[in-house]
C-alpha cells in the first residue's frame, strides 16, 4: 500500500472515531463533551425517551462466566435487624428498556438508570459501597426481594444483606445502584465515573455502548448536622465533580 494512502486511512479512522465519540456524547454539549460529561448539570440530553419491555442480548455481555447468586448475602447484618424502609427508599420495579445513545438499560419505577460498580463482586454478591459512597450510589434497597420486572429475567434477580441489616437488590449477582448526579428520568451521568461504575444491561454486563472519558463522582451531600465551616470545607459545591474515588 502507498505511503500516501495509508496515511489518507489513518486519518479516516481517526476522523470516525471522533464522530463516533461525539455522537456518544450527550446533545448540547462541546468538544469538551467525553470530559466533562457526568459532571456539568442537567443537561439536555437527559430528556430521552425510554422504551419499556427490551430484550437483553446475551451476547453482549462484557463478564460471560460470572453467574447469579440470588441467595447470597454480605456479612455482617441480620434479616432480624433490616431497618423498615420508606417508599422513597425502596426499589418496587426493574425494568429492561433502552435510552437515547447508551442503549440497553435497567431502570427503576423512578425512571433512574441502575448502575453496578467494579469494586464489588457478584461471585459471591458482595457490595463494597459503604459510608460517603452510600450518600453518591444510593442502594437499590428491598423489603421482600421481589420487586415488579419487566424486561429483566427473574432468575437473574437476588439480594445480598447489607452491614445495617437492609437488603439490596442484586442483578446477575451485582448489587444494583442508582446515582445523585442524575437528576432527571432516564439519565446516565454516572456511566464511567472513577473508571468503575457502569450502566448495567438488563443480562447484568456492563454497558458499554457509550464510553465517556472516566469523569469523577459529585461529592456527597452535606451532612444537616455539621457546622457551617465545616460543612463549607467537605464537599465541592462547583458541579465539577468531587475527588472521591468511588
Amino acid at each position: 500500500m502507498f505511503p500516501e494512502k495509508r496515511k489518507l486511512m489513518v486519518v479516516g479512522t481517526a476522523i470516525a472515531a471522533a464522530f463516533a465519540l461525539q455522537g456518544c456524547a450527550p446533545a448540547g454539549y462541546g468538544s469538551n463533551a467525553a470530559a466533562d460529561y457526568g459532571n456539568a448539570a442537567e443537561p439536555a440530553s437527559e430528556n430521552v425517551a425510554a422504551t419499556a419491555g427490551a430484550t437483553a442480548d446475551p451476547n453482549a455481555t462484557a463478564d460471560p462466566n460470572a453467574q447469579a447468586d440470588p441467595n447470597a448475602t454480605a456479612p455482617p447484618g441480620s434479616e432480624d435487624a433490616a431497618p423498615e424502609l420508606s417508599e422513597e427508599a425502596e426499589t418496587n420495579t426493574l425494568t429492561g428498556t433502552k435510552v437515547a445513545r447508551m442503549g440497553q438499560v435497567v431502570e427503576n419505577e423512578e425512571q433512574q438508570v441502575l448502575y453496578r460498580f467494579d469494586n464489588d463482586s457478584n461471585s459471591p454478591a458482595k457490595s463494597n459501597c459503604e459510608g460517603d459512597c452510600l450518600k453518591v450510589w444510593p442502594a437499590a434497597l428491598t423489603t421482600d426481594g421481589k420487586p415488579t420486572l419487566k424486561g429483566v429475567d427473574s432468575k437473574l434477580v437476588g439480594t445480598i444483606t447489607r452491614s445495617d441489616g437492609s437488603k439490596q437488590l442484586t442483578l446477575k449477582g451485582w448489587p444494583l445502584y442508582t446515582y445523585i448526579g442524575d437528576t432527571k428520568p432516564h439519565a446516565w451521568k454516572g456511566q464511567n465515573v472513577a473508571g468503575k461504575w457502569f450502566v448495567i444491561q438488563p443480562d447484568g454486563a456492563k454497558n458499554l455502548t457509550c464510553l465517556p472519558a472516566i469523569s469523577k463522582a459529585v461529592a456527597p451531600p452535606k451532612d444537616d448536622s455539621a457546622d457551617d465551616a465545616g460543612a463549607a470545607s467537605s464537599s465541592d459545591d462547583s458541579g465539577t465533580g468531587s475527588d472521591y474515588s468511588y
